[in-house]
């Protein structure tokens, strides 16, 4: 009889056990941030504001690093193991890290934003056939979509907490609205033949067709294609014959070969200035104003404009 007795009350332990588990043990869990990793500072930037104090992002890529070459460490690949959500950009800007980000989908909820935006809306490359060009956050309206997608994903895995996702979302979209009608404001202080935007590499082409500039780069979309003798006369003849007045560096794209332009433009009878630094494939430093997606499409527009006037 004692022993009956004991079985059923382990029985009814391990019942109530099982009850905490399944109703109790996530709530303890509820007040710990999701764990995600993002690749790029932009994208990194979008998830911490919609996902606010409920997220813990790292990102794997700071200031100054091109995207197109990096290479994960063992320390990165650690991280997005031990990660809930990754977020990467796609369209093949991380080319690089794609083999683990499909071994990661495995284990890890991984999100390609780029992907998320209609075919009919990317540019196609002008380089690597059946590809896209992955500059995406250059339309802010593009990237008013990812930040849409980042919202969803959130409220997929996270639901309790979906109207907070939601709310925030709702705020970070109204401030990329009035990011875009600023761009389309300053644009608007030069003239279209002087809307000619000359960079290091050809990631402005989102940039050029949203907000009318016509864009010329060095070297093509990937930075992984170097630029020959050829492409630096021929942007030299384009630049002398035009009249441009200023061209421009990139924060994560070696100075030099735009040096080598401005070298070869002179020789044409033609001084064309370095206008100043734009941020490209990466923001600026964690912790400035240029080091949030808003403050580097901001430095950019007003260093664009503030040079070709």
């Amino acid at each position: 009889m004692y022993d009956i007795n004991l079985k059923q009350k382990l029985s009814n332990f391990s019942f109530l056990l099982l009850f905490a588990m399944l109703f109790f043990v996530p709530d303890a869990y509820a007040d710990k941030p999701i764990k995600i990793v993002a690749t790029i500072g932009q994208l990194s930037d979008v998830v911490a504001n919609v996902g606010g104090e409920r997220v813990k992002v790292e990102g794997l890529m700071g200031a100054g690093v091109d995207p197109h070459l990096y290479k994960a460490s063992e320390g990165d690949v650690r991280k997005l193991r031990e990660a809930q959500i990754i977020f990467y950009n796609g369209l093949f800007l991380e080319a690089k890290m794609e083999d683990i980000f499909k071994k990661m989908q495995r284990r890890v909820k991984t999100v390609p934003v780029g992907e998320s935006i209609p075919r009919a809306e990317l540019l196609e490359s002008e380089v690597f056939h059946g590809h896209f060009d992955p500059h995406i956050w250059f339309d802010v309206t593009l990237w008013q979509k990812v930040t849409i997608k980042v919202k969803e994903t959130l409220c997929e895995f996270d639901n309790l907490y979906c109207k907070d996702y939601e709310k925030r979302a709702v705020e970070y979209l109204e401030k990329l609205t009035q990011l875009d009608q600023f761009i389309k404001t300053r644009a608007l202080e030069i003239s279209k033949d002087q809307r000619i935007l000359v960079t290091a590499h050809d990631a402005f082409r989102y940039f050029g067709r949203k907000y009318d500039f016509q864009v010329k780069g060095l070297q093509g979309i990937s930075t992984q294609s170097e630029a020959g003798i050829n492409d630096v006369v021929n942007l030299a003849d384009f630049i002398a014959e035009h009249k441009i007045k200023a061209i421009f560096i990139e924060s994560s794209v070696p100075e030099r070969n735009i040096q080598a332009v401005r070298e070869a433009v002179k020789s044409r009878g033609w001084d064309v200035k370095i206008g100043g630094e734009l941020f490209s494939d990466a923001m600026g430093h964690e912790g400035s104003f240029e080091g949030t997606y808003i403050g580097m499409v901001t430095h950019n527009i007003n260093t664009i404009v503030d040079s070709l006037k």
